[in-house]
C-alpha cells in the first residue's frame, strides 16, 4: 500500500498485471480494512505477541509486535522468533514494526470450518504499508499469511527498510562450509521456495574431510561492517520447511531435528500417534493407518496426496545437529560468496560464477526455475523468479536492482563472488 503505483510495482508494457507485487492505493485500503475488521476478533482471545526478528539486542536485529485472535500463530512465532519480555526490554519506547492478524472468523460461526481451519478465505486480505511499518492480514491462518514475522516482516518490510537503511534483506539461507584444511567459509543462497534451500542449508557431505554447518534455511539479513565485511543473520529463530520430500534418505538432519517440539501442520497422521507424508520413505509397522489432511482415513490406491503439497514442520533451529555455533552471534557471519539457483530441466549449467558483481546481479535478476506448490499450487511450469524474491519484493524491482548494483560504490567493500547453480 504506497501513494505511488510506482513504488511498489512496475508496469507491464502492455499495461497488464505485474508479477512483481500488487498495489493498493491508501484509500482502497482504508476502505477494504473498514469492512473487515469491525468485530472480527468477537469471542476470540486476542494475543500480543512482542518479538525480535534476529538476536535480542543485536545490532542487525529488528523487533515487531502481532496482534493475533489465532492459538496457532502463537504456538508457531513462539517457535519461529524470539519473543517475549526480553523483547519488550530490548524495544523500551524504540520503532516496531506493527503486526495484525486476524482469521476473520468470529464465534459464533456461522458456517461449519472446512479441514479444522478458522480462515475466511472470499476475504483474504494481506497488506503491507511499508511507510507506517505496518503490516495486515485478515482471513488466512495458515503460513507466512499469518505468522506476520516471517515473509511479511522479514522480506517485504524488511526489504524496503534495508533499502532506506543500506542493507539486504533476502529470500537466502546461510551455511558455513569448512574444508579439510580447517578454513571455513559462509555463504548465502537464493533459491525459490521447494527447490531444496533445507536440503542445502542442512547439507550431508561426502566428500572426506569436509563439514557443512547451518545458520539458516531461509532468510538472510546482511550488512557491510566498518572493515567492509558483509555480515548476515538469519532473522528467525526456527525452521518452517515444506515436508513433503523430507526424508532420512534426503535430509537426515531435518528429520533429526524435527523429533520433538514441532508443530506439523496439513501432514497426514499415524494411528500410533505419528506423522505422515509423500516421499517420507518410511515403511509403517503393521497395522498401522494412516489419516489424511483432510481428516479421511487413506491409502496408496486413493489417488491423491496424503498431506498437502505445502505442508509443512515449524521447529526450533537450536534443535538442528549441524546448527552453527555462530548462528546467533549478534555481529553476524562474514558472507564471503552469494549463490543463486533453481530447478531448471535443460539448457543450464551446473554450476558457474559471474564475472563481476554487476554481472552478478544480472545472473539474480534473470533466475527462472520451475513454479512451486508454496508459489502457485500449479504443476512443473519454468517461471521467472529473479532473486527468488518474485512473491515477496517490497518495492519496485528496478528500484531493489538499483540498490543490489550500489552496494559495489560503497568504500572499502569487500564483495563476495556471486555463483550460480542448476541442481
Amino acid at each position: 500500500v504506497t501513494r505511488d503505483r510506482r513504488d511498489t510495482v512496475p508496469t507491464p508494457l502492455d499495461g497488464g498485471v505485474s508479477q512483481l507485487g500488487r498495489w493498493m492505493s491508501p484509500e482502497e485500503f482504508d476502505k477494504e480494512m473498514s469492512q473487515r475488521f469491525p468485530g472480527c476478533m468477537k469471542g476470540r482471545t486476542m494475543y500480543v505477541i512482542p518479538f525480535s526478528m534476529g538476536p535480542v539486542g543485536s545490532p542487525l536485529s529488528k523487533i515487531g509486535v502481532e496482534l493475533t485472535d489465532s492459538p496457532y500463530v502463537v504456538a508457531s512465532m513462539r517457535v519461529m522468533t524470539r519473543m517475549g519480555k526480553a523483547v519488550l526490554s530490548a524495544l523500551g519506547t524504540g520503532e516496531f514494526v506493527r503486526c495484525l492478524h486476524s482469521v476473520g472468523c468470529p464465534l459464533p460461526l456461522k458456517k461449519p470450518l472446512v479441514n479444522n481451519w478458522p480462515c475466511n478465505p472470499e476475504q483474504t486480505l494481506i497488506a503491507h504499508i511499508p511507510d507506517r511499518r505496518q503490516i495486515v492480514s485478515f482471513g488466512s491462518g495458515y503460513g507466512g499469511n499469518s505468522l506476520l514475522g516471517k515473509k511479511c516482516f522479514a522480506l517485504r518490510i524488511a526489504s524496503r527498510i534495508a533499502k532506506e537503511e543500506g542493507w539486504l534483506a533476502e529470500h537466502m539461507l546461510i551455511l558455513g562450509v569448512t574444508n579439510p584444511a580447517g578454513e571455513k567459509k559462509y555463504m548465502a543462497a537464493a533459491f525459490p521456495s521447494a527447490c531444496g534451500k533445507t536440503n542445502l542449508a542442512m547439507l550431508c557431505p561426502t566428500l572426506p574431510g569436509w563439514k557443512v554447518e547451518c545458520v539458516g534455511d531461509d532468510i538472510a539479513w546482511m550488512k557491510f561492517d566498518s572493515q567492509g565485511n558483509l555480515r548476515a543473520i538469519n532473522p528467525e529463530n526456527g525452521f518452517f520447511g515444506v515436508a513433503p520430500g523430507t526424508s532420512a534418505q534426503t535430509n537426515p538432519n531435518a528429520m533429526e531435528t524435527i523429533n520433538k517440539n514441532t508443530i506439523f501442520t496439513n501432514v497426514a497422521e499415524t494411528s500410533d500417534g505419528g506423522v505422515h507424508w509423500e516421499g517420507m520413505d518410511q515403511s509403517l509397522p503393521e497395522g498401522v493407518t494412516i489419516t489424511s489432511w483432510k481428516n479421511k482415513p487413506w491409502s496408496s490406491e486413493d489417488g491423491e496426496p496424503c498431506a498437502h503439497p505445502n505442508s509443512r514442520f515449524c521447529t526450533p533451529a537450536g534443535q538442528c545437529p549441524i546448527i552453527d555455533p555462530q548462528w546467533e552471534s549478534p555481529e553476524g557471519v562474514p558472507i564471503e560468496a552469494i549463490i543463486f539457483g533453481g530447478r531448471r530441466p535443460q539448457g543450464v549449467p551446473l554450476v558457474y560464477e559471474a564475472f563481476s558483481w554487476q554481472h552478478g546481479v544480472f545472473v539474480g535478476a534473470a533466475m527462472r526455475s520451475e513454479a512451486t506448490a508454496a508459489a502457485e499450487h500449479k504443476g512443473k511450469i519454468i517461471m521467472n523468479d529473479p532473486f527468488a524474491m518474485r512473491p515477496f519484493f517490497g518495492y519496485n524491482f528496478g528500484q531493489y536492482l538499483s540498490h543490489w548494483l550500489s552496494m559495489a560504490d560503497r568504500p572499502g567493500a569487500k564483495l563476495p563472488k556471486i555463483f550460480h547453480v542448476n541442481w
